[in-house]
């Protein structure tokens, strides 16, 4: 599936990378680099970056250019097939707009742009960041609805204002309130005929979001199941609505603990099990607490006699 063409821009899989760092805590570039290439064997659709997944509000703007350089490298083999979504978003708009305008010239598909946090803009103030994060940009803006992580949320007719800028492509909503994607769907759909892709930032409620009109995911749990997640996608794609909906079943209990406390810290647990990276966080960022790790791996280990061994295009037995 060429996500990149014209009538599939935007739709799929896009894995929301960790950022591996070493016991000193700098990045680590050879966990790094595994992790891209697990990604890429596994068929996802794209990756995405220096987002929340990544810890991107402790990364500074020189490790993330080091990070989205090698993934584009990375992705340069599969260029059409395969998308670079870089994280750019902060909560000050002029260095948002700095950052994005150097990485849109770095070989990326799109740029991802957080709603800025702690600031608590009103929807005047958040379309006006978005419209001149757009304007600086090279190559097209994703908005991302995170309201748990930055406390304001972007609202329906927001969002259709903001899907008439040529621009911006669409939005990752990850509140997780289906009624609000919805609503946000219909207001552009009301507003635009301009293709905008809705792509889902929540795990648990992928299989929903599909069936309700969404055109895909960036996804945390794909660091682990890649193969999985871009399944599911496809049968749904293709209208294996059953063997679609038995895999999301299968993995639910682990869309759902991988929140168990602040992502990426549950998720970088995960990746420690599976040889893939150490899981060391920044502060402020802490390990996961004894008692949620014990019921993590409780429901790793429950999962992992379903997954086949031809990993990392893995499938589940069902």
């Amino acid at each position: 599936m060429r996500i990149l063409s014209k009538e599939n821009c935007f739709k799929g899989i896009y894995t929301a990378l960790a950022t591996p760092f070493t016991s000193e805590g700098a990045i680590d570039r050879d966990a790094w680099e595994g992790l891209l290439t697990a990604q890429l064997k596994a068929g996802v659709h794209g990756v995405v970056p220096c987002g929340t997944t990544g810890e991107s509000p402790t990364l500074s703007n020189e490790e993330k250019l080091v990070l989205i350089r090698s993934a584009v490298k990375a992705c340069a083999p599969t260029k059409g097939k395969t998308a670079v979504i870089a994280g750019t978003g902060t909560n000050d708009t002029r260095e948002t707009c700095e950052l994005t305008a150097q990485i849109s010239e770095l070989g990326v598909d799109a740029c991802l742009v957080v709603t800025p946090y702690y600031n608590k803009p009103s929807q005047a103030g958040l379309e006006r960041h978005f419209q001149f994060v757009a304007d600086a940009s090279k190559v097209p803006i994703i908005l991302y609805n995170v309201p748990g992580r930055t406390g304001v949320s972007l609202a329906p007719a927001t969002v259709a204002k903001l899907a008439m800028h040529p621009n911006i492509a669409g939005i990752k909503e990850a509140s997780g309130d289906l009624n609000l994607f919805m609503r946000m769907r219909a207001a552009v759909r009301q507003e635009t005929k301009r293709a905008f892709y809705f792509l889902s930032g929540d795990d648990p409620t992928f299989w929903p979001f599909l069936a309700m009109g969404g055109d895909g995911m960036i996804s945390v749990a794909s660091n682990v199941v890649p193969g999985c997640m871009r399944m599911i996608f496809e049968n749904w794609n293709e209208g294996r609505t059953g063997a679609g909906f038995a895999l999301f079943e299968k993995l639910h209990p682990l869309l759902r603990n991988l929140f168990i406390e602040a992502n990426p810290v549950p998720l970088k647990q995960i990746l420690s099990y599976i040889g893939k990276t150490a899981s060391i966080v920044r502060p402020p960022l802490a390990p996961l607490s004894p008692e949620n790790a014990a019921k993590l791996k409780a429901v790793w280990d429950a999962l992992l006699p379903h997954l086949k061994e031809d990993r990392p295009r893995e499938e589940l037995r069902v």
